[in-house]
């Protein structure tokens, strides 16, 4: 099974800052839309923010609008989010993922596979 593989992740004081980065291999990145969930412990996985092949569409949720910025390099394979005043509400496992089923929208994880074994975040007070 062909995956990304997701880093960047550690601890952090609320207010702090920290890149996510998820490198996929061509099959799971050449022009693919691409997207960060996150997930705790008995939650279901929750859409972060999703970015279009060409990096010209982006979208975000709620929670993470204005605070979490996704970007990419597509010379590099790679998928960025930038998280900046980060807040205890984000701790979680960050998974990224390539869309892969047009049956669903953009911010549903049962578009995507390929998903990465995630980068934990921990955000304290």
């Amino acid at each position: 099974q062909v995956t990304t593989v997701e880093s960047g992740g550690g601890l952090v004081q609320a207010g702090g800052s920290l890149r996510l980065s998820c490198v996929g291999s061509g099959r799971t990145f050449v022009g693919r839309h691409m997207a960060w969930f996150r997930q705790v412990p008995g939650k279901e996985r929750e859409f972060v923010a999703s970015i279009s092949w060409s990096g010209s569409s982006t979208d975000y949720a709620d929670s993470a609008k204005g605070r979490f910025t996704i970007a990419r390099d597509n010379t590099r394979n790679t998928v960025y989010l930038q998280m900046n005043g980060l807040k205890l509400e984000d701790t979680a496992v960050y998974y990224c993922a390539t869309h892969i089923s047009s049956a669903y929208n953009f911010r549903a994880s049962a578009a995507y596979d390929h998903w990465g074994q995630g980068t934990q975040v921990t955000v304290s007070s």
